[in-house]
């Protein structure tokens, strides 16, 4: 995928990765070696798709065996990865390579705690567009390998009636039916902060309802209140703490914007041996 590529190379770019002067006054051009990427925590793994890809833009002829794979839980001590080839360019990539692994894993990795904390429900923990901007394809699909769902990946994916939209538009009603007469294709759904907003949006049967800022209790005293026809969605002040005590409620979804702007990134390394050069004098001697 160009974008993808064009990622890279704004990466490798930024990194000055064709100028690592320290590489280039220690290490000679024709210097080999191996390396490997190790897990130092436990976690899920994404990234390895761009980091392969990161290794292949910097220098083709690194060999790389992927013992890992996105989605795959880790613990720590496992190799990920083995690469072979010229030591300048397997250290010249090496921080960008880990630099989208150890994000992306922590997202993925944040995702499957709040989807193992409301194992057993029939509630699904969905991300954000509260991403880092550039790169919101790569961390939605983090949150994927990590057991969630997407949400919308853009503003034209679907429709999203919130506090703004109703305040320009006079009601949640008005809201509601501009979005169905504007384009019949897309989902709508709908941002309701109390009682009386949800009964006036099930009265128009969005696709979907989006409870903002309730707490459990309340959101369970708001499930009778909308048919199975309307998916229903908790967001707002969830935290590992109470979801699972949220997913209890009945809601479909949980939203959580924390795992993609807040999660930590999972330790991972990279250690590299140098194999021993081989000189002509040497050969014939």
């Amino acid at each position: 995928m160009s974008y993808i590529q064009t990622l890279i190379d704004l990466a490798l770019a930024e990194d000055a990765a064709y100028e690592d002067h320290t590489a280039l006054a220690t290490i000679l051009e024709v210097q080999r070696g191996t390396a490997r990427i190790v897990a130092k925590a436990d976690g899920i793994l994404s990234g390895c798709s761009i980091a392969q890809q990161v290794f292949q833009t910097m220098d083709k002829t690194i060999q790389q065996i992927w013992l890992k794979n996105d989605g795959d839980t880790i613990i720590s001590g496992d190799t990920i990865v083995e690469l072979t080839g010229r030591l300048r360019c397997l250290l010249a990539a090496e921080r960008t390579a880990l630099n989208f692994m150890q994000h992306l894993s922590g997202i993925a990795t944040a995702t499957h705690a709040f989807v193992a904390s409301v194992h057993g429900t029939d509630c699904a923990i969905a991300d954000t567009r509260k991403t880092t901007p550039g790169l919101r394809l790569l961390e939605k699909k983090a949150v994927v390998h990590g057991g969630g769902v997407n949400h919308r990946m853009d503003l034209a994916s679907g429709m999203l009636i919130k506090e703004n939209h109703i305040e320009a538009s006079g009601s949640i009603s008005e809201a509601i039916q501009a979005c169905f007469q504007k384009n019949q294709d897309l989902w709508v759904e709908v941002e309701c902060e109390n009682f009386t907003q949800v009964k006036e949006a099930v009265a128009l049967c969005p696709d979907i309802i989006l409870l903002d800022n309730m707490s459990p209790a309340q959101v369970a005293k708001a499930r009778p209140l909308v048919p199975s026809s309307i998916l229903l969605e908790a967001s707002g002040n969830i935290t590992l703490q109470n979801a699972r005590d949220y997913a209890a409620t009945g809601v479909n979804r949980i939203a959580i914007g924390a795992i993609t702007h807040s999660a930590p990134s999972l330790d991972l390394s990279m250690r590299v041996q140098a194999l021993k050069l081989h000189h002509a004098a040497n050969d014939e001697a």
